[in-house]
């Protein structure tokens, strides 16, 4: 059954008593599961996850710890609380006697569902011909399982927010120049770090199948998948502009996924766990600006109450693919475990796994 219609099944087949019931009797009733399934069952939480079900996470990360976690317990069920990518990884590095399900197939993610697999071979091939093996591909963890394989494939790795600076030093070292997917601002955010100007970076459009760059070919060291997380692109110059006006002595820290411009003119830049980890060890009576999803901001600001925070953007919306998982999908996606009738596992074929596998132990190995 293709993904679509495993989508379009699960939208219309959710049971009613599931849709109806009020969120004190899901809540009973996903607590209720989780006692009955005791060591079996691990849920991990993404940190964009709203707290109704953040709340019954048993550990709470990124995507790729919270898939490295789940591959480490001793439970044979991971529900995970996450987006379908992130339950591809945690697929790919459990064992044989581990399933992965995912409450909700619909959700998603935008920037991942930017690079399939057939514009990027066909990206490959065109980029081939413009500049001979000189390539090595890379894709950041938040991508599709195929896009992992074809990356591990062509010798390539994986980065993540936090190791994607040191990753890259290390496919410079392999190859003269990278193809960086399907991220454009990670990719343009770090290499620019690297100290790689903005003038040596390309750019492939997967939709027009063209490569953008003014200049000689020979001088281009990166090339960035015109891709993009809907939720960082949406903090802007103007954002940071209105926080330096409004609180001139606010502290402006921001996820990498934003516009270099963005980043550029913020006072701290890192990934979700290096923004926690700045705003859990500042001193009592800190003030910050946060450019990152606003489930987790929500959630920064109720658990360090002796600080002031805000978004860096008050009108952002939360991640709404990762919001599709709510207590209704998560109470029947833990019944249906129980009932021996599991819902929306998530499995990946074992040749793409292998070579997605590979990308991710380059990684890992550094």
């Amino acid at each position: 059954m293709s993904l679509l219609k495993q989508m379009e099944k699960n939208i219309s087949s959710i049971p009613e008593q599931y849709k109806n019931s009020t969120d004190e009797e899901l809540i009973e009733m996903i607590i209720s599961a989780k006692k009955q399934l005791g060591n079996d069952l691990f849920i991990p939480g993404h940190h964009y996850q709203k707290e109704e079900v953040i709340q019954f996470a048993d550990a709470r990360g990124d995507s790729l710890q919270l898939a490295q976690l789940s591959a480490n317990t001793s439970a044979k069920y991971i529900v995970f609380c996450g987006v379908h990518f992130m339950a591809e990884t945690a697929d790919i590095l459990s064992d044989d006697n581990q399933s992965v399900y995912l409450p909700d197939l619909r959700a998603g993610c935008s920037m991942a569902d930017m690079a399939d697999i057939q514009q990027t071979e066909y990206a490959w091939n065109e980029l081939m011909q413009i500049f001979g093996d000189t390539i090595l591909p890379m894709t950041y963890v938040n991508s599709t399982a195929a896009i992992k394989s074809f990356v591990g494939k062509h010798g390539g790795t994986t980065v993540t927010s936090s190791n994607a600076k040191n990753v890259m030093k290390w496919a410079f070292k392999q190859k003269q120049r990278l193809l960086f997917l399907p991220d454009q601002h990670l990719g343009r955010n770090t290499a620019f770090e690297l100290g790689i100007s903005l003038e040596e970076m390309a750019v492939w459009d997967p939709i027009l199948e063209k490569l953008h760059f003014d200049g000689d070919f020979e001088d281009v060291k990166v090339i960035l998948w015109k891709g993009h997380c809907s939720v960082h692109e949406n903090f802007t110059v103007y954002n940071v502009e209105q926080v330096r006006e409004q609180y001139p002595d606010m502290n402006i820290i921001v996820h990498p996924e934003c516009r270099r411009e963005v980043v550029a003119l913020s006072d701290y830049s890192g990934s979700t766990k290096y923004i926690i980890d700045q705003i859990e060890n500042a001193p009592s009576g800190s003030k910050w600006a946060i450019g990152t999803e606003m489930n987790l901001v929500k959630r920064l600001i109720k658990e360090n109450p002796d600080q002031e925070i805000i978004s860096l953007n008050p009108h952002m919306c939360p991640c709404l693919t990762m919001n599709r998982i709510d207590l209704p999908h998560l109470a029947w996606s833990l019944d249906s475990i129980i009932q021996g009738q599991p819902i929306n596992q998530i499995t990946v074929d074992e040749d793409i796994a292998y070579n997605a596998k590979l990308a991710l132990n380059r990684m890992l190995n550094l």
